[in-house]
């Protein structure tokens, strides 16, 4: 029993959900995010809460039933709220800067990077002195943001020895303890 499906999708006020062809269409405030179902699950909307229902109880149709239901109940939070995420760099000499979507990383290497970010996510780089720099996303497509903020973090990824590199906010890396000194 897939008990993440059965779950109701409460709507907000203001966002609004449409079915065409198997292509679930969520409007809100924050903007508009289109999903490819599978073609026999159902959603129904009944007094501003959504389901999702599949046909039969085969394995691979409980499985799709969840995965619905959350990418969904993700699309609906992100339309009426949004995502926001935040990048912290420490390291010496680490900094960001951004022009409009366009991303410049300093991160330890002999150049800067630059990334051109998608025109969904709004970005801003704040370096305050002393303290690290932090990069935040804001987004409504969880999806594009996670993608976004892995792709950031894997061009430097926190090492455990001295803690540098790439982090999220909040982030605990485990240190390791260096080479013990012979005596």
């Amino acid at each position: 029993m897939s008990r993440i499906g059965k779950a109701p999708i409460s709507l907000p006020s203001g966002v609004n959900v449409t079915v065409k062809d198997n292509t679930v269409t969520v409007k809100g405030p924050k903007g508009e995010l289109t999903q490819n179902i599978h073609a026999e699950m159902t959603l129904k909307v009944e007094d501003n809460v959504l389901t999702v229902e599949r046909p039969n109880d085969t394995k691979e149709m409980t499985s799709m039933h969840g995965l619905y239901r959350s990418l969904i109940s993700n699309m609906v939070v992100g339309v009426s709220e949004g995502y926001k995420k935040q990048l912290e760099l420490v390291g010496v000499g680490y900094r960001a800067t951004n022009k409009g979507q366009i991303l410049e990383l300093a991160l330890g290497y002999s150049h800067p990077i630059v990334l051109q970010l998608p025109s969904e996510i709004k970005v801003e780089a704040v370096t305050d002195r002393k303290s690290n720099p932090i990069i935040t996303l804001e987004c409504a497509d969880k999806q594009l943001i996670g993608q976004v903020c892995a792709k950031i973090r894997s061009l430097r990824k926190p090492e455990p020895y001295k803690g540098k590199g790439v982090r999220f906010v909040g982030e605990v890396v485990r240190r390791k303890a260096g080479k013990s000194a012979k005596v």
